[in-house]
């Protein structure tokens, strides 16, 4: 079973597997351990990763990017509405209301819902893992987001779903990266001790997220986290795009922005020169050749200009570390070390401005890059029963309050209770007691909407039935389990209706049990299918408690859709490995075109007679044509024949160059054979005593087997000098090579059958052999007997017989 973990990020992707050794970052097959977060739907296949990437600018309209933040949200989000405008290709609305992505693919306009597009994504990740394991790839562990909200955790679960993940848990992006800090490390204090406060900060390509975590050995506790969703490395390319756009408008007359291409390479070369800037402070200059209009383009930037034009996004990076700290109620005194990760925490500034809030030079122990992919491949690992990894138990945040909302008899007509109050600890579950004589709903919801980055503060609503009252008349005792699990996703996981209980009106009241992570694992799976259906009722009995209540979520995918979209995946995979054949077999006839015509005007120039080598670079230059008009896109099987039809021409050509270069080697080699066996018949001729226990008949076999050997070897050389080299041979390397192995199976036998050699005795130490307790026997075999007895056997004579 492969360990894998998965960093889906706004802009890039990684993948961390476990093995034996420890955390590895794979690659794709462009070995890159970087795989862009894009897809790209055209006419006839979808290409997704690197392949996609490059399609950005070709095919703009088809290429989706930057989706992640469209998870969970309607399409009238206003954080949809504000990012539409910059997208090169079309957003839709959904039946349901959310947002949906229009494409053209297969010569259709098709709507995908995000979901769908991540769930490609995430199908390709884990083609690049099973081909990098050499194994198949079920379990995962991936990444969200610390800010991300109930409906925009579900979309991400519904994607590993569509990919036919199992996803043994959403891990925010911060608690990864902890994880994957605080695993290794062999000084962390005691649990008796005061813990290590440690912060991470994590500014990536669209959002800033920033955490505290305490360590002790063998555990870790988010205290705290804080986020800007709005901060990121992308604002500072805009504030560059900006300044070009209006630089190039004054100095080339060109508005850019009604160039869609345009602008995307603008974004493109705009990233790269604010990596550049990063590592260096001189004027660095901005070149793209044949830019718009057919008009290169030209501009320079410095480090300096650049802080300048970001002030306002990098004025931002105080907040989210000032109310991190506030909300942990430690002081800065209190924090150990300062890890930053994300991409754009390179950018000096950002860097500048971190240490000197916390007072302390910031760490980069962690890969800026891979250190969340290789944190869920910990955790993973940790939750996979094929790994033993070293204990590590983590305690994470919720990172909005949570409230409960009911119906009452009471004035206002409405009973609320936070439940889960901010930073409180999860994995955790709670039990709630009402008393109750009906039936009731449960309305959950995010007690600060201003504090919500997402329009819609609802979470779920649970219907909670078969309440009735006691045959006294008295209202019956209903206890309600509520938690947040794994994934940081809410839910109410049971309703028991106590029976013959007594009670006093109105009442509520909480209990509070934390979830310990490896137990409730199980649980949490059960529970995560009851969040994929519409409605759920228990009716399970016991003598004193009924569970029964139905749950109805908002933005929820349906277990019907879900297998839908799993359904449409694997057409669509069928449908690119289709393409995948097709564009391969095409590919193998445009390359013999070419090494076939490389090779009429050298290696093979005079194995070929002038008019047909004049037909056959005809019939190529034809076949090329054909590949650029009609034979653009043909069937698999008319490239197919195609190619055999060039390989008929071509390869007796081939043959015959090969067998040309080869065949003198091998009539070599034979020559060689037939003299060492014909000088090992004479040897046998003239009573060499080496030969002299071999029959008659044995060498007659053998002499007869060269003459013959000689016979062909020249029958062979005279016929073939006879042809030119545009000729197909008459004898070929197999043939020499099989006359070879003929006449050494023949030949060997005997050849090798020389009377062996008698060596000397050696020296007998055992106390009870024959040689011991017979003098004249141990005298032989020391040396010391008499000239006959201590003579050493010569080879050939007859003093000694082998059997």
């Amino acid at each position: 079973m492969s360990v894998v973990g998965i960093d889906v990020g706004y802009q890039n992707c990684y993948i961390g597997v476990a093995r034996s050794g420890g955390i590895e970052t794979i690659a794709n097959e462009y070995s890159d351990r970087c795989t862009p977060a894009c897809v790209s739907l055209a006419s006839k296949n979808r290409m997704i990763g690197n392949a996609a990437k490059s399609q950005m600018t070709t095919n703009f309209k088809n290429t989706v990017h930057g989706f992640k933040k469209f998870h969970g949200r309607a399409f009238d989000d206003p954080l949809v509405q504000v990012e539409k405008p910059k997208l090169p290709y079309s957003l839709h609305k959904l039946p349901n209301g959310n947002t949906g992505i229009k494409v053209r693919y297969l010569d259709e306009d098709k709507v995908f819902t995000v979901e769908q597009i991540t769930g490609m994504l995430l199908t390709k990740l884990k083609e690049t893992s099973e081909s990098a394991l050499k194994k198949p790839v079920v379990d995962c562990v991936v990444s969200v987001p610390s800010f991300f909200t109930d409906a925009e955790r579900r979309s991400v679960f519904d994607a590993t779903q569509i990919a036919g993940l199992n996803c043994l848990r959403l891990i925010n992006d911060t608690t990864a990266v902890a994880l994957a800090y605080g695993i290794y490390k062999q000084d962390l204090p005691t649990p008796e001790e005061r813990p290590r406060n440690v912060v991470f900060v994590d500014m990536g390509h669209s959002s800033f997220q920033v955490s505290i975590t305490a360590f002790n050995k063998g555990k870790l506790k988010v205290l705290a986290t804080a986020f800007d969703l709005y901060l990121g490395g992308r604002n500072m390319d805009e504030a560059l795009v900006d300044y070009f756009c209006e630089e190039f408008k004054n100095k080339y007359k060109i508005n850019v922005r009604e160039n869609p291409r345009a602008l995307l390479r603008l974004h493109q070369e705009c990233e790269k020169l604010k990596k550049l800037m990063s590592a260096n402070s001189s004027d660095l200059p901005l070149n793209i050749e044949c830019f718009m209009n057919d008009i290169d383009v030209s501009g320079r930037m410095n480090r300096g200009q650049f802080e300048d034009m970001s002030a306002q996004y990098l004025m931002r990076v105080e907040m989210p570390l000032k109310a991190v700290l506030e909300q942990s109620k430690l002081s800065r005194d209190d924090i150990y070390a300062v890890e930053i990760v994300g991409g754009a925490t390179r950018i000096p500034a950002v860097k500048e401005r971190i240490a000197k809030f916390f007072g302390k030079d910031i760490s980069t122990t962690l890969n800026a890059d891979e250190a969340v992919a290789r944190g869920c491949a910990l955790q993973c690992a940790i939750l996979s029963p094929a790994f033993k990894v070293r204990e590590f138990s983590i305690t994470d945040v919720v990172p909005f309050p949570i409230t409960l909302r009911w119906k009452t008899p009471t004035e206002d007509g409405v009973g609320e209770c936070e439940v889960f109050s901010k930073n409180h600890a999860a994995p955790f579950s709670k039990v709630i007691t009402f008393h109750k004589k009906e039936p009731f709903d449960l309305e959950a919801f995010y007690s600060c909407p201003q504090e919500l980055p997402y329009p819609d503060h609802r979470i779920g609503c649970f219907s909670v039935q078969n309440v009735a009252p006691q045959p006294e008349g008295e209202s019956s005792k209903v206890k309600v389990k509520v938690r947040v699990n794994v994934h940081g996703i809410f839910s109410v996981s049971s309703a028991s209706l106590i029976e013959k209980q007594k009670g006093e009106g109105e009442d509520m009241q909480i209990d509070s049990e934390p979830m310990v992570q490896n137990e409730g694992r199980a649980e949490d799976q059960v529970s995560w299918t009851s969040f994929n259906k519409k409605s759920i009722c228990f009716h399970t009995v016991t003598k004193k408690v009924r569970k029964i209540y139905e749950y109805c979520c908002y933005l929820l995918l349906s277990c019907d859709i879900v297998c839908v979209f799993l359904s449409s995946q694997h057409q669509m995979i069928i449908q690119d490995k289709l393409v995948k054949e097709q564009n391969d077999a095409k590919n193998a006839v445009e390359e013999y075109v070419y090494d076939l015509r490389d090779k009429l005007c050298g290696i093979y120039e005079k194995y070929i007679t002038e008019d047909d080598s004049n037909r056959l670079t005809l019939m190529l230059e034809d076949t090329e044509n054909w590949l650029y008009e009609d034979g653009e896109d043909q069937p698999k099987q008319v490239y197919e024949e195609k190619l055999d039809a060039l390989k008929r021409l071509g390869q007796p050509i081939q043959v015959r160059h090969r067998e040309h270069e080869d065949r003198p080697r091998a009539f070599e080699e034979l020559g060689k054979k037939l003299q060492i066996y014909m000088k090992f018949v004479d040897s046998y001729k003239q009573k060499d005593e080496r030969y002299l226990h071999l029959s008659a008949e044995e060498m007659s076999i053998v002499e007869r087997c060269v003459k013959e050997g000689m016979v062909w070897l020249n029958s062979r050389l005279n016929a073939q000098s006879k042809l030119g080299v545009t000729q197909d041979p008459i004898v070929k390397v197999a043939d020499i090579i099989d006359k070879i192995q003929e006449l050494e199976d023949v030949c060997n036998q005997g050849s090798t059958c020389q009377k062996p050699t008698v060596e000397e005795a050696p020296e007998v130490n055992d106390q009870n052999s024959e040689a011991h307790n017979d003098p004249a026997a141990r005298q032989a075999a020391e040396g010391k007997g008499d000239a006959k007895g201590s003579q050493q056997t010569k080879p050939g004579t007859k003093e000694m017989e082998v059997d």
